[in-house]
């Protein structure tokens, strides 16, 4: 009966308005803002994963393939994820390598635990995030790595998190040559290891395994969830490249982006 009685609750509380200014000013298709602030309230990112959920329920279809990142907004899409009517057999698999963060929030971990709720089937990508570009060439001739990027580079489906440039730079202990760069070069954003500035424009490229910003030109659905109201300028910053169309999101983050946007 919530559920059902979501959108009225949207309507009534504004929500819808919200949502319709950020898809405006994006030129998004698809746009879902939840109440709350994920900055200081944990339930939001639950909240944010479970819409999440109910829009992949909605646009898939059977035998689809679902790529995912890693990060804490994902764990929380894998966290809600329930199995679809309407969509069998699909696949989940990672959108890049992760080995080397904490194991929870590894794009691996997040695709297994998607899969296995869902009642698909997965498959991993076990490489370490970041390499040099000796091990990359190295890594990608390998036949079973070959094998999975071309699941990955064909997948119809996308969901990715949006990361703040510094916190995801000192997470993966980069070094301080980059993070030097990223400091003069005004990083704000991360996503698919690349770094942007507030324009959008590319930073600094990290060296992965995995999806590249080129390659969402090929899915039909690109799913982008961050929130909390810390994230606005990442989140301002990532859409300039244009890439997803679709983004879930809070209240906190989705009224400080429209807030600077007036300034």
């Amino acid at each position: 009966m919530l559920e059902q009685l979501s959108e009225f609750i949207n309507e009534v509380s504004g929500f819808s308005v919200l949502e319709q200014h950020i898809k405006d000013k994006l030129l998004l298709d698809h746009v879902i803002v939840i109440p709350g602030n994920s900055d200081e309230q944990d339930w939001v990112k639950q909240e944010m994963g479970k819409a999440c959920v109910q829009f992949l329920q909605s646009i898939l279809k059977s035998n689809q393939t679902i790529a995912v990142t890693g990060g804490t907004s994902m764990a929380s899409v894998a966290e809600m994820m329930t199995p679809s009517i309407g969509a069998k057999n699909c696949m989940f698999v990672p959108a890049r390598g992760g080995l080397g963060e904490r194991v929870e929030n590894q794009a691996n971990t997040i695709c297994a635990e998607m899969a296995k709720k869902a009642h698909g089937e997965y498959r991993l990508l076990y490489v370490p995030d970041p390499l040099s570009e000796e091990s990359y060439q190295s890594i990608i001739g390998e036949p079973s790595v070959k094998e999975i990027l071309e699941l990955i580079r064909d997948a119809e489906v996308v969901i990715h998190g949006i990361g703040d440039a510094l916190a995801m730079a000192e997470r993966r202990k980069a070094s301080d040559l980059v993070l030097n760069k990223l400091r003069t070069g005004n990083a704000v954003s991360e996503a698919f290891g690349y770094y942007f500035n507030n324009a959008g424009e590319v930073v600094h490229k990290v060296r992965t395994v995995g999806i590249q910003l080129e390659d969402l030109f090929q899915s039909n659905c690109v799913i982008a969830i961050a929130g909390g109201k810390s994230k606005a300028k990442a989140i301002s910053s990532y859409f300039k490249q244009g890439k997803s169309n679709v983004l879930i999101t809070d209240e906190g983050a989705a009224k400080e982006f429209l807030r600077e946007l007036s300034l």
